[in-house]
């Protein structure tokens, strides 16, 4: 595994979101209809999915035994909750892809919208942060993303993807925790020059 692999599932996730677009609107929710049945499910295990998850996927993330691999799952992981972050919504009118929004970005903008439940948030976030499995992550993201949902913030879903890949390896997992929380608590450096100088009054 290297670090080309998880620009390579973004640049396939973004062009799967991108190929959705474009679709007529009955073609368009017939697919994320299908995306959102192959929830919590493993990766080519619903056939109506193949077309969008497995074709044109590069070699070097495909599987070749009888598990799926790390990239086959972090595309199909990916894709279905992209379409459960997107139901109910026009995908050419508002589209819950965003470039740029990060996981900790998401959750740090849901704090400033519900301030009173900031706690409550954080511990929602830090339990997905905190798995130990892609299983695990998997499941946690599901009610994240249905916590974005109802708040309409949007995500940055190729991120997502290559995120998902690299958990899935044990030695970049710290890594990946360590992006959520620097999102999380990210402040403008103008913000930051600020409160050290209040710090040191």
């Amino acid at each position: 595994m290297n670090q080309s692999n998880g620009e390579q599932i973004r640049a396939f996730v973004h062009s799967r979101i991108s190929r959705l677009a474009q679709r007529d609107d009955q073609a368009l929710a017939a697919t994320l209809a299908n995306l959102r049945r192959g929830i919590g499910k493993e990766p080519g295990s619903e056939p109506t999915l193949w077309e969008i998850t497995l074709d044109g996927l590069p070699e070097t993330l495909q599987g070749t035994g009888v598990k799926p691999s790390p990239g086959e799952r972090a595309v199909h992981t990916t894709l279905t909750l992209f379409a459960l972050h997107q139901q109910g919504k026009n995908i050419r009118l508002k589209c819950m892809n965003e470039s740029g929004v990060t996981v900790g970005g998401a959750i740090r903008q849901m704090i400033r919208q519900k301030p009173e439940r900031e706690e409550a948030i954080k511990r929602r976030f830090m339990v997905a942060v905190t798995a130990d499995s892609y299983e695990e992550l998997a499941w946690h993201l599901r009610g994240i993303v249905q916590l974005l949902r109802a708040e309409e913030i949007k995500l940055d879903y190729p991120n997502l993807a290559k995120n998902i890949f690299h958990f899935q390896f044990a030695d970049y997992r710290d890594s990946i925790r360590l992006q959520w929380g620097r999102q999380l608590y990210w402040q403008p450096l103008r913000e930051r020059s600020v409160q050290d100088d209040n710090n040191n009054l």
